[in-house]
């Protein structure tokens, strides 16, 4: 394009000027840009919704007014949420002339949130919730028990379709807010259909969180409107939650996979001096390699930690390192411990409430609160060094785990610089086998990880060499939930993902470093195949995990099927898209079942995985880090028991293919 035809382009455009300012007014903004108040309009942003709706029930939870929540999933996909707190409001709003209810669901930035007393601290501080579930739904109901009479009112996507109405008197219903509401499908266009198993996940964490509060989760829906993965469970499906021991319990159900190396959950919490805030901290050592922090404030997970989370942490390495030199278990000539090593294994729940909570965003994913670092490290320092004088048997052992963590971290230092200096005399900073794409530019580079030579000389011949990467990997690799750092470098397997990847692992893992924006796993769809892709997660998981909690590694969706009629192809993912092919057809027809993704050519492969244009692609994700900690332990762990009751438990839910 040449300079006339820029400045032909630039006269004939509208001009930028007060006409193109447009002014959304109610709820038209959150329907506008809806990813801004509830993350994304995909799965994630559905399911939030209901954590919206729970969470006003928890607040009342935590004022000491509700002791009972229902939530069921309707037919349709309908999420009704009961509780028996105060109830909403509903006189009459001074400022705008509205009842309390209607405000509440109407207007953005409104609630009993930000003063007044009515709720001393709560997970909802910018009175969006309730107004932007509204928002992005098709429609709402919501009913209030208020001095004994039921109070009624119904929306569309935001709107007042009915005035609040009293329907008279409640009955035995004496108290409390019922909210019923179905997702809109022009919002959520990917999926209006709920994960049982996500809901039932987060639940069962408010659950822990707060001792004592009784939790149900009911699903009503006909099994065909479930997840596929969903639709083999019995109907109805119900669950009850209450944990009387809080957050001990919710380490130990953690744990339960795993060998934990001290009998009992350490437990110790405070409040601030002002009264306005509480502490409280359960952990105990497990003989894993990995540590598992999960923080909360305000029973919101804040899943990028914060300052309550920095302060244990802190004060954590700090009472180790004194212990240990103060009982001479560190020589004086030895080094400190570090972070990472009186981690190793922990499994560890922070939970702090306080009255003016500051959190980043809307989805409230880090705490900023600088007053929480002081009060949670002095917490930790007076009554973890209090705890280990009183259990000498219980220090040591987790004494020994962190000693251990050390040796290892430095064997894994000197192995790691072994690497290095083999890499700087090879001359060579890529592994032999990677087939490099051109472009420079993480935004659009993708790098194939390929099962075999076979499929990955296959995927170089069929890939577009100006972003594609292709690296094949053969046979399989390191179990690494069984293996520490030092245990990595010199893999065979693994340290040419990681020279490829250029992020570097464990500590000196740098996401910024990443030379690909897409790591694709492509395997076969066989049991090996699954068992390739599983130890490659679980390496990422563990050793790289921002890679995964960034979006940046996906799972190729090789077809199963391919089936010719004349000159004329056509590929099925699943076998009942082959047998929709296969009617569709009519006869006259060939087929053949792909055995692995080697028996594809390069312009099948081409054709059907690699071209962004007609692929499909699983985005990996990490909905709930003590899940997916979970997962991994059982499936690839020492443990042999909990795995076999996995795989029976699961099957039913499995796409096998006969």
């Amino acid at each position: 394009m040449d300079i006339n035809e820029m400045t032909d382009m630039t006269k004939t455009d509208k001009a930028y000027d007060g006409d193109q300012i447009q002014v959304l007014e109610g709820l038209e903004a959150v329907r506008k840009r809806p990813g801004m108040y509830i993350g994304s309009t995909g799965p994630r942003g559905l399911h939030h919704l209901v954590y919206e709706i729970v969470d006003n029930a928890i607040d009342e939870a935590l004022a000491g007014f509700c002791d009972k929540i229902e939530v069921r999933i309707l037919p349709g996909n309908v999420i009704y949420v009961s509780d028996n707190g105060r109830g909403i409001p509903v006189g009459v709003q001074h400022k705008t002339g509205l009842p309390a209810v209607t405000v509440v669901f109407t207007i953005l930035h409104a609630g009993g949130k930000f003063g007044g007393g009515s709720y001393k601290v709560s997970g909802g501080l910018h009175g969006v919730g309730a107004s932007v579930v509204n928002a992005l739904s098709q429609w709402l109901e919501v009913e209030v028990v208020h001095e004994g009479s039921l109070y009624y009112q119904r929306f569309e996507r935001g709107h007042a379709v009915t005035e609040l109405v009293n329907k008279g008197p409640a009955g035995d219903r004496p108290s409390g807010t019922v909210v019923c509401f179905q997702a809109d499908p022009e919002v959520f266009k990917e999926t209006t259909t709920y994960s049982y198993d996500t809901l039932q996940t987060r639940l069962r964490e408010q659950a822990f969180l707060n001792a004592g509060v009784h939790i149900e989760l009911k699903d009503e829906r006909d099994p065909k409107d479930r997840l596929p993965e969903e639709q083999g469970l019995e109907c109805p499906i119900v669950n009850s939650y209450c944990y009387e021991g809080g957050i001990r319990s919710f380490v130990e159900y953690n744990n339960q996979k795993k060998e934990t190396i001290h009998p009992d959950v350490i437990y110790f919490s405070t409040v601030a001096a002002d009264n306005n805030s509480t502490a409280e901290i359960a952990m105990q050592y497990t003989d894993s390699f990995s540590e598992l922090i999960l923080s909360f404030a305000n029973n919101i997970r804040t899943t990028d930690g914060g300052t309550h989370e920095d302060g244990f942490k802190r004060s954590l390495t700090r009472v180790m390192n004194d212990y240990a030199r103060k009982y001479n278990i560190l020589k004086e000539s030895d080094k400190n411990l570090s972070g990472e090593d009186v981690r190793e294994g922990l499994s560890c729940v922070i939970s702090v409430k306080l009255k003016e909570a500051q959190f980043e965003g809307q989805t409230k994913g880090k705490l900023g609160n600088t007053e929480m670092s002081g009060l949670v490290s002095a917490m930790v320092y007076d009554k973890l060094t209090t705890y280990m004088e009183e259990n000498p048997a219980t220090a040591r052992a987790i004494f020994d785990k962190a000693l251990t963590a050390s040796r290892a971290r430095e064997a894994a230092r000197r192995a790691r610089d072994l690497a290095r200096r083999k890499t700087a005399l090879e001359n060579n900073s890529l592994p032999g086998k990677l087939a490099d794409c051109q472009s420079r530019d993480p935004e659009e580079t993708e790098i194939y990880i390929v099962e075999g030579d076979s499929a990955g000389g296959s995927a170089k011949g069929g890939r577009d060499r100006k972003f594609q990467a292709i690296l094949p990997l053969w046979g399989k690799m390191l179990n690494v939930e069984k293996a520490r750092l030092d245990k990595v470098y010199g893999n065979e397997k693994l340290m040419p993902v990681v020279t490829a990847l250029g992020t570097g692992i464990g500590e000196d893992f740098d996401l910024s470093k990443l030379r690909y924006g897409k790591i694709i796993i492509m395997a076969d769809a066989d049991v090996d195949g699954s068992h390739i892709r599983t130890l490659l997660l679980t390496f990422f998981f563990r050793f790289m995990r921002p890679l995964v909690e960034q979006g940046h590694v996906y799972l190729a969706q090789p077809p199963l099927f391919r089936i010719t009629k004349g000159k004329r192809h056509y590929y099925a993912f699943s076998d009942p898209q082959r047998d929709q092919i296969m009617a569709e057809l009519g006869g006259n027809y060939e087929i053949q079942r792909y055995k692995g993704l080697g028996e594809m050519d390069s312009e099948q492969l081409w054709e059907t995985t690699m071209n962004p244009a007609a692929r499909t692609m699983r985005r990996v994700e990490v909905e709930d880090a003590a899940q997916a900690d979970e997962v991994f332990t059982v499936l690839m762990g020492d443990k042999v028991e909990p795995r076999r009751d996995f795989i029976i438990e699961n099957a039913q839910k499995a796409n096998w293919d006969v």
